[in-house]
């Protein structure tokens, strides 16, 4: 895998994956951004949502479950001191579909978390990364 992070101007800067896909991340204006796109660290929690939802889908799917929709919301905390990194993270699920069952969702996110997330397992290497979840009918 490979990325490649191209500064403009500021503190604004394109990133672009090795699969031809680009984004913009910026800083706050107090550091010399102008708040163009998503901040470095914002990218990185969105990562961590992205990569447990595909599984938990994934998952589900695999199990013929009827989801209609997966909403995946996360928060934060960071060290107040440099390197100010994640040290909790807390990832809401909220699955909506048709019969869905506690235990099947509970268990599609235990598996991410714990054997196919790699942003979930990296992060959790040094955040206290948690999880839990609502079902939604629909």
């Amino acid at each position: 895998m490979k990325a490649r992070v191209k500064w403009l101007e500021g503190m604004a800067m394109v990133g672009e994956s090795g699969s031809g896909h680009a984004v913009v991340m910026d800083g706050p204006p107090d550091l010399g951004g102008r708040n163009l796109g998503v901040r470095p660290m914002e990218m990185l929690l969105l990562g961590l949502g992205g990569c447990t939802q595909f599984d938990v889908l994934l998952i589900l799917r695999r199990g013929r479950a009827r989801v209609t929709d997966c909403v995946v919301e996360l928060s934060a905390e960071r060290a107040e001191t440099d390197p100010k990194v994640f040290t909790r993270i807390h990832v809401h699920f909220i699955v909506t579909g048709h019969d869905l069952q506690p235990k099947q969702v509970q268990r599609a996110i235990a598996l991410s978390a714990e054997k196919y997330c790699s942003a979930s397992i990296m992060l959790g290497a040094v955040a206290e990364v948690t999880h839990d979840f609502e079902i939604r009918d629909g």
